[in-house]
């Protein structure tokens, strides 16, 4: 075969050194890890997550030198169905407070608050060093929290706090990817033994995987120099990589078994390699550069986590895709004879449609008007639940309660309410008016214990810095920070209370921040940038469609198929994650809302992953029209002959993404099933009923400006078609 691109001489360079391809492949993998084992992995920092109001306060007291405002708590409480005496209560107090002390990073041990019905001992702890330091070395405050357990048997002491919840939550998600992955592994080889029918066949794609989510493991860590990691990573790489890698790997595979068996065995493993990557392979980068370009638009968005899962998401489909088009020729060469092991090797032609989806696909290309109608009646009534959707950050309350830490933080509140979420009101000020900053700042929290917004408590002391320009002050509130209330409270301190008694400051600047103002802040950025996400994902994902095909008119059906099938996905997130009905199905407690990180990178992902299917079956499509069969028959024939393979393709990301669903993260939970559920909407209602049906309708048109719209007055020279399909699909684009 002459050279005719980058990909065929690629895959024939593979082939024909496929050791040496396979060497240098694991030597990648293998250099990956190990730079990254030697520069480490970058997390990111308070200061990387600021935006807005909230920002702008901590900005304020971290130029002031002044340490931050979260803190620990250690609770002491008799065992349930037991009591303790006050004297036992005091002496653990004591006890903690002493082997708190001790360590280097704790701050300050504030005095102990006494709860008297029933007897209670709550010890605040206050972190010396900022949150890098604090999310690395929790675990120190935790022990010296467990062994003062040890020492009082009798009572029950436990520690909560923001930096302990999530160290809970990281111990608690790392068991459930473990679990993740235990289901995820075994029903993705059970699905490609059943598209394959051979245990080779079947093993290659899901090593490949691996061998991409681990590589691209060990570059994620090495860009957080660049763009340091939220935390997610990890998860990204695995959910994208098994998804993508395990696809690219099908599309291929497939693509050379049907070469071979149409050769009847008499082609060379190299040459099958090579016809599969003039084909499956154009479609595999195609479909690469795709979701390549859908995540990018996330860097739009600014913020840090979106940014570092874009970061990883872009990797891993990149490596996903080099994978492919470079080491995988010459597995499929080195594997050639055992590749159907352990079944017997047939060459009947695979590529001829099955007769399910030759009956599925036929109303699509003999009455295309009816079945894209009914598939869009489908598609439009799945997504209008999408329309009372309600974004939120998550708070403990959305939080999975088997993390002890969680469980305390209940008990706490219950006890000592003004001990739970905090506003925190900062003002800046020349040192001369520190006396009157503080007087003021009193005052607010006074106002704020006379609203039912707030804590009915005494005001707590006013924090300032060594220079006297900045003055801090805490204004507990009783609601979790999910909850209506918390942002209700938010915006009447920043409405009406701080404007009332401290807008007459001299010289005054003053911020309200705390996990509530954060939450909001960030809610609002990603609500006002949404839109060019959007905008972005959407153009640039018809420009590489555009580029791929040189048609307009497959490119805006490619994004006007891609919109409605994430308008459904997102229907259905809202119809079960904001109502109560699927909670005892999917072990979850509704908040009401969405996580709102959730939408936007469900959307970006969706718009990536669609175009696996959408591409694979406008190439085998147009490989049909460019050898001169007519557009509606290359219809029937490309979307059949594809149907099988892209069934196995959906079910493998289905597995993988619905092995998220029995996480206890609600964002994880949502996040694996609105991906499930938009896969499988993608690859079977849009995929078999509605892309057909509208390439029928627009015949040659569908290939505008393309020369294929002007070139079909030709014979077929050879057709894909089942015999006998040609004469009952009516008229021929």
């Amino acid at each position: 075969m002459a050279d005719k691109n980058l990909i065929t001489r690629v895959a024939r360079w593979s082939a024909t050194h496929a050791w040496l391809a396979i060497l240098g492949w694991l030597a990648f993998v293998v250099l990956c890890l190990v730079v990254n084992a030697a520069v480490g992995t970058v997390p990111a920092t308070s200061n990387d997550y600021r935006v807005g109001e909230a920002g702008r306060a901590e900005q304020i007291t971290t130029d002031a030198g002044m340490p931050g405002a979260e803190y620990e708590r250690v609770l002491i409480t008799a065992k349930d169905g037991q009591t303790a005496t006050a004297a036992d209560l005091d002496a653990a107090a004591a006890d903690v407070t002493q082997r708190m002390k001790a360590i280097d990073q704790i701050r300050e041990v504030g005095a102990p608050l006494h709860h008297t019905n029933p007897d209670a001992v709550l010890v605040p702890i206050y972190l010396k060093a900022g949150d890098t330091w604090a999310r690395d070395n929790i675990q120190v405050v935790l022990d010296t929290t467990a062994g003062a357990q040890a020492a009082h048997p009798g009572l029950r002491i436990e520690e909560t706090g923001s930096v302990s919840i999530d160290n809970g939550i990281d111990v608690q998600l790392g068991k459930d990817l473990q679990l993740a992955e235990k289901i995820t592994l075994p029903a993705t080889l059970i699905i490609l033994l059943l598209v394959f029918g051979a245990l080779v066949a079947a093993g290659i794609p899901v090593l490949l995987a691996l061998s991409s989510v681990v590589a691209a493991m060990g570059l994620a860590g090495i860009a957080s120099h660049i763009v340091p990691d939220a935390g997610a990573t990890r998860n990204v790489i695995l959910l994208m990589g098994m998804a993508v890698g395990v696809d690219y790997s099908l599309f291929y595979l497939k693509r050379e078994r049907e070469e071979r068996a149409r050769a009847g065995g008499k082609i060379s493993p190299a040459a099958a390699v090579e016809l599969a990557a003039a084909t499956s392979g154009h479609t595999v980068l195609v479909s690469g550069l795709a979701v390549t370009a859908a995540m990018l638009g996330l860097y739009i968005e600014g913020d840090v986590v979106f940014s570092s899962l874009a970061t990883s998401s872009v990797i891993v489909v990149l490596v996903a895709m080099i994978a492919s088009l470079t080491v995988l020729p010459a597995l499929l060469v080195k594997c050639n004879r055992a590749l159907d092991w352990p079944m017997k090797r047939r060459h009947q032609s695979e590529d001829r449609p099955g007769r399910v989806w030759s009956a599925l696909l036929r109303p699509a290309v003999r009455a295309p008007w009816i079945t894209l109608a009914g598939a869009a009646l489908v598609m439009l009534a799945l997504a209008v639940p999408a329309l009372t959707m309600q974004v939120s950050l998550p708070g403990n309350a959305s939080l999975p309660h088997e993390v002890p830490q969680l469980k305390t933080w209940d008990r706490m509140l219950t006890l000592f309410p003004a001990s739970g979420v905090v506003h925190v009101v900062v003002v800046k000020a020349p040192a001369a008016e520190a006396d009157n900053v503080s007087a003021a700042l009193t005052q607010l929290a006074a106002r704020a214990a006379a609203d039912p917004l707030f804590v009915k408590t005494d005001p707590g002391p006013v924090t300032t810095s060594a220079d006297r320009t900045v003055s801090r002050i805490l204004i507990p509130i009783s609601f979790s920070s999910d909850a209506p209330g918390a942002k209700e409270s938010l915006d009447h301190l920043r409405g009406q209370l701080a404007p009332a008694s401290l807008g007459a400051l001299n010289g005054a600047e003053y911020a309200v921040s705390g996990d509530v103002g954060r939450d909001a802040d960030t809610v609002k950025r990603q609500e006002d940038r949404l839109p060019w996400v959007v905008l972005f994902v959407v153009v640039l994902t018809f420009v590489v469609m555009w580029v791929a095909y040189r048609s307009l008119v497959i490119a805006a059906i490619a994004v006007l198929l891609n919109l409605l099938s994430a308008a459904a996905a997102f229907g259905a997130l809202a119809l079960v994650f904001q109502h109560t009905w699927a909670e005892p199905l999917l072990d979850f407690t509704s908040s009401g809302f969405i996580v709102s990180r959730v939408p936007l990178f469900l959307f970006v992902i969706l718009f990536g992953l669609s175009m696996d299917y959408h591409v694979f079956v406008v190439s085998r499509i147009r490989e049909l029209v460019k050898r001169g069969v007519p557009t509606r028959e290359a219809v029937y024939g490309g979307a059949s002959s594809s149907a099988g393979v892209i069934t196995g393709a959906a079910l493998v990301m289905v597995s993988v993404f619905a092995s998220f669903v029995f996480t206890g993260l609600l964002e994880m939970k949502e996040l694996g099933f609105g991906l499930a559920v938009a896969v499988l909407l993608d690859a079977f209602i849009i995929r078999v009923f509605m892309l057909p049906s509208l390439l029928s309708l627009l015949g040659r048109h569908s290939w505008w400006p393309s020369p294929l719209s002007r070139a079909q007055a030709a014979p077929p020279v050879e057709s894909s078609v089942a015999a006998g399909d040609s004469d009952r699909l009516g008229a021929r684009g």
